[in-house]
């Protein structure tokens, strides 16, 4: 799948105004990195062509407007790509500082999945305290993230998993109910909500699971898509749609604004005190093949992480 990745030499990015060059030292491993490497995930006009959309290091350098007292802090970073490369440079309002004894490869595992989280949860998906969550694919990236979240903010999470000893961890992390997708989903989520439903889904099934979400959802419900794992075009009840009041929605946080992107990382950076990442592994950058392989084994929980 990945035959055209390869290390190259490229000259050094010098950071424009309101930027920093972050020398990196460690890069979290997504899904659109996969999808991008298979030629399946079109790079947005404009966005860095290299691999990786999250980072952590140290500033090494600052543009125009930007305190030079900076340099040489550790950081994270959301990146609209260029994380598997010794220097990347990013603007200066999608970068967390970090304390100076900060791990930084836990620090590179968080900013995607933090801010993929919170666009969707709080932005798009409007999610109150009290009401009640679906996350698909909890022992995910996004997925682990997105329960500690919601639990945080007070809702109650259900999640789906492909094992029932991940279902377990998931619940450890908040969840109140794991559940195996292997059997009924539908079920199940009506089952522990009494038949009501649940008031947000945070989808990753995209096509194939428009109908049972819908089946799944609250009236006044939610849906947020922010994966295709089941296919790009489907179909669902509309009839069942503007009965429930339900609304559907999707997003690709790569490719909104630079202003939109910078209110995301702060309104995510407010839950970095509740939510940690869970590192499942960490791989040499030159064996970057292995850690796109190893973010499809069956046993991978949380992140993978490319070090350098």
């Amino acid at each position: 799948m990945d035959s055209d990745l390869e290390i190259v030499e490229l000259p050094v990015p010098e950071p424009g105004p309101a930027e920093v060059q972050i020398e990196v030292r460690a890069a979290g491993v997504n899904r659109a990195d996969l999808l991008q490497a298979a030629g399946h995930y079109p790079v947005p006009e404009g966005a860095n062509r290299i691999l990786g959309l999250e980072a952590a290091g140290h500033i090494s350098a600052v543009g125009p407007g930007v305190d030079a007292s900076l340099i040489g802090r550790g950081v994270a970073a959301l990146l609209d790509g260029g994380g598997y490369a010794e220097y990347v440079t990013v603007p200066v309002t999608q970068i967390r500082l970090l304390p100076d004894d900060a791990d930084l490869t836990l620090a590179a595992a968080r900013p995607e999945a933090l801010c993929t989280a919170w666009l969707n949860l709080v932005q798009l998906g409007n999610l109150q305290r009290g009401e009640t969550v679906l996350v698909h694919g909890g022992s995910g990236g996004v997925g682990h993230v997105a329960i500690q979240m919601a639990h945080a903010m007070g809702a109650t999470v259900l999640t789906t998993c492909g094992s029932e000893e991940k279902a377990r961890w998931c619940e450890e992390l908040g969840a109140a109910v794991g559940i195996d997708y292997h059997g009924d989903v539908v079920g199940a989520v009506n089952g522990a909500t009494g038949g009501r439903g649940v008031d947000v889904i945070l989808d990753v099934l995209g096509a194939g699971g428009l109908q049972p979400n819908l089946e799944m959802l609250a009236h006044g419900g939610r849906i947020t898509v922010i994966g295709l794992q089941k296919g790009r075009v489907g179909e669902l009840d509309v009839n069942m749609l503007m009965g429930k009041r339900a609304s559907i929605t999707g997003s690709r946080l790569r490719q909104i604004g630079l202003r939109e992107k910078a209110v995301v990382v702060s309104g995510a950076t407010s839950f970095s005190d509740r939510v940690s990442a869970h590192v499942d592994a960490t791989v040499p950058f030159e064996d970057a093949r292995r850690a796109h392989e190893l973010m499809d084994a069956p046993e991978t929980r949380g992140k993978i992480v490319l070090t350098l």
